[in-house]
């Protein structure tokens, strides 16, 4: 292996955590999210992290502090969100990049201030304007997660320096899973200025050339990250044999259960139809130790019934 690579291996290593042992039962943790962060660190546990989809959003906005603290009563383990940046350079939770779908405004996020943002109201997942939700800033939905909750920033990567300014002002860096689609020495290069750095975690599009060439990468350099998001649309060999070399090699498995598309049509609403114990048990079949749900209930409970999920605390 070259300088270079060794050098790549280095800071993805101290930056973004090497997938280690630990023993997590055995541990006093200070908090519920040094707990959280602690199954994701341990590729040995059998215990299944429940992440769900832009909070409750079927019961609240999606992306909505109500949505947040919602989930966090449930007992996930992570919240999944997304951020966009205001006019005026203020990061804010929304998946999509214009107002229309989830506020009573209209345009591009880009092109209004935060104070214009506030002005406007969120909208119910079924198109229902709410009479007084406001869209979060990060900084305001970090607050709230703040050692409660480990958070998961999808879209946001190209966002890197600013959302670390905030987990550091907040003290929440260690609890923050931010993850892309980006070569090893890209990440490695983002790190590298910062003496501590968010957890990371590679989104591997198994069955798309792209994806193929990110995982190859990851394998040739030896790197060996905490997660991998893995996505397929149907099942072949090809998506076994990543399954295979990213359990044993020590990483987690993160599949994503949202929609068919993205986990071979074994997704929330096929266990909702089909029967939960039919779909859930061949995901987690897989090695799956992460699961990102649009059903967090269902997964849950069928998590309790598998004694493969727990409220952090118990005696278990």
């Amino acid at each position: 292996m070259n300088r270079f690579f060794k050098k790549v291996l280095f800071l993805l290593a101290v930056a973004a955590g090497m997938a280690m042992p630990v023993d997590s039962a055995a541990k006093k943790y200070a908090n519920r999210a040094e707990r959280i962060v602690a199954e994701i660190h341990n590729p040995s546990s059998k215990y299944v992290l429940v992440i769900t989809h832009r909070g409750d959003w079927r019961n609240y906005p999606e992306n909505s502090i109500p949505a947040i603290e919602s989930v966090i009563r449930m007992g996930v383990d992570v919240m999944e969100l997304d951020l966009k940046k205001t006019k005026d350079g203020v990061l804010v939770l929304s998946h999509d990049h214009t107002l229309n779908r989830c506020t009573n405004g209209k345009g591009n996020i880009s092109d209004y201030t935060l104070a214009e943002i506030k002005q406007l109201r969120l909208k119910r997942a079924h198109g229902v304007t709410t009479d007084s939700l406001r869209m979060p800033t990060l900084e305001e939905a970090l607050a709230v997660c703040k050692d409660r909750i480990v958070v998961n920033v999808d879209q946001g990567f190209e966002y890197y320096d600013d959302v670390l300014a905030v987990t550091e002002k907040l003290g929440v860096t260690d609890q923050i899973l931010i993850k892309g689609k980006r070569p090893v020495d890209f990440v490695a290069s983002k790190f590298a200025p910062y003496p501590r750095n968010m957890m990371y975690m590679p989104i591997i599009d198994i069955q798309k050339p792209q994806g193929q060439e990110l995982f190859a990468q990851y394998l040739s350099t030896g790197t060996v990250p905490l997660a991998y998001e893995v996505c397929w649309k149907k099942m072949g060999p090809e998506v076994m044999d990543c399954f295979d070399k990213v359990t044993s090699q020590g990483s987690k498995l993160w599949v994503n259960t949202i929609w068919g598309s993205l986990c071979g049509y074994l997704d929330d609403d096929k266990a909702l139809e089909e029967g939960v114990d039919k779909i859930y048990d061949q995901v987690l079949g897989f090695g799956t130790t992460m699961i990102q749900t649009d059903r967090p209930e269902q997964l849950i409970r069928y998590l309790h019934k598998k004694h493969r999920h727990y409220k952090f605390g118990s005696s278990k």
